[in-house]
């Protein structure tokens, strides 16, 4: 596991820090705890999107895009469910996950849940290799918009359910851009601030993408009798 881990630290800081104390035979002090601890915070907490990106594209060449998606989503406190398994991937509350999923190299990820996340548009290039994603959670993701959802049409061919319930972007044209997704069998499009007219929204919803249950907006919310536009192609 000692590549994994080098490539999400640069090779410079995780491999320092992992050295104990009472193996040093430095004459040189070791760092206080205080000093560790700070360290500690600088390399889990400045490590953003833009850099996760970066440490993906390394995974990728050596493991395949499983792998990689799966660290992606990972380090993003995200989960993942690989085809054939029962239990879920996910890191724990300090956001530490076990490197097992490099044991499934060769195995295509169905599910990822990435509700809560930073995910943006630009991370979603690292989930476009899943040919196989059947279910993608994007709940309460504050950087999903509608350029976001515009890019799902890279799924149009696998994806079965999807949830952009509590994204706080996402308006009417973004869901307007989900018509290419004619697999979809259900959607969740509850809080959205940004829809004046849910009840429409669905109705028209699911005129696009029939067959697709469509919760979260019930018929009579904010729905318009006179004037609609029409949001989705027909």
């Amino acid at each position: 596991m000692a590549a994994p881990m080098m490539a999400r630290s640069g090779g410079r800081v995780s491999a320092w820090l992992s050295v104990p104390y009472r193996l040093c035979s430095s004459p040189v002090s070791p760092p206080t705890p205080l000093r560790t601890r700070l360290l500690l915070f600088l390399y889990r907490r400045f490590y953003d999107v833009e850099n996760l990106n970066a440490y993906y594209g390394y995974t990728q060449q050596l493991y395949g895009d499983g792998v990689a998606a799966a660290y992606y989503i990972l380090s993003l406190r995200g989960g993942v469910r690989f085809a054939g398994q029962s239990d879920w991937i996910r890191p724990n509350s300090h956001g530490r996950f076990s490197w097992d999923f490099m044991e499934f190299r060769d195995v295509p990820i169905e599910e990822v849940d990435a509700s809560g996340t930073e995910i943006n548009y630009k991370g979603l290039d690292n989930l476009a290799p899943l040919s196989s994603l059947r279910s993608l959670s994007l709940s309460r993701c504050p950087h999903v918009d509608d350029w976001f959802l515009a890019r799902l049409h890279v799924f149009s061919q696998s994806l079965e359910e999807l949830s952009v319930s509590g994204c706080p972007l996402v308006t009417e044209r973004g869901l307007a851009a989900l018509h290419h997704l004619q697999g979809l069998r259900r959607l969740s499009v509850s809080s959205l601030p940004r829809l004046s007219n849910p009840g429409l929204v669905r109705i028209l919803l699911e005129e696009a993408l029939p067959g697709c249950e469509v919760t979260g907006a019930e018929y009579h919310e904010g729905l318009i009798s006179e004037g609609a536009p029409q949001l989705l192609p027909r």
